[in-house]
C-alpha cells in the first residue's frame, strides 16, 4: 500500500491546452477498499462527458484551481477553488468549464465504484 500519493502537477501543466487528463490516486487497483480518488484537469470549453448523468455512489468534487459551472437537480453553481460539491448517489447533474482557464479538481466516489459498471449513466 502507498500510503503517500502526489498529484502529478507537472504532468497536468505540460498536457495540451484542450485536454481532459485524469489522474488516479486511490482506486481498487491501488488497495482502495471504501472510496476512489481521481485529480482531473478539465479544459476551457470541457465537460462532463456524459452530459447530463448520475451515478450509482455519492460523488464530490474539491477545486483546487479555476471555476467550476455545475447544475445539480436543475439549479445552477459557480464553483471557486476552495468549493466542496456534493452530488449524492441517484442526483442528476453536470458539471462543464465556461472559463478560458482550466479546471483542476479532485473527484472522490463513495462507496468504492464498481470497477465493472460504468461509472455515469446519462440521463
Amino acid at each position: 500500500m502507498e500510503y503517500v500519493r502526489k498529484v502529478d502537477f507537472d504532468a497536468l501543466e505540460k498536457s495540451g491546452e484542450a485536454e481532459r487528463v485524469t489522474q488516479s490516486l486511490l482506486d481498487e487497483t491501488s488497495g482502495a477498499r471504501t472510496c476512489s480518488i481521481k485529480c482531473i484537469k478539465t479544459p476551457a470549453g470541457g465537460g462532463s462527458p456524459a452530459g447530463l448523468h448520475v451515478h450509482d455512489v455519492d460523488q464530490i468534487f474539491y477545486i483546487l484551481s479555476g471555476t467550476m459551472s455545475v447544475e445539480i437537480e436543475g439549479k445552477q453553481y459557480e464553483c471557486s477553488p476552495g468549493s466542496l460539491i456534493v452530488f449524492p448517489a441517484g442526483v442528476r447533474h453536470r458539471n462543464w468549464n465556461g472559463s478560458k482557464e482550466p479546471i483542476v479538481h479532485l473527484a472522490l466516489g463513495t462507496p468504492l465504484p464498481n470497477p465493472n459498471a460504468p461509472s455515469a449513466r446519462s440521463v
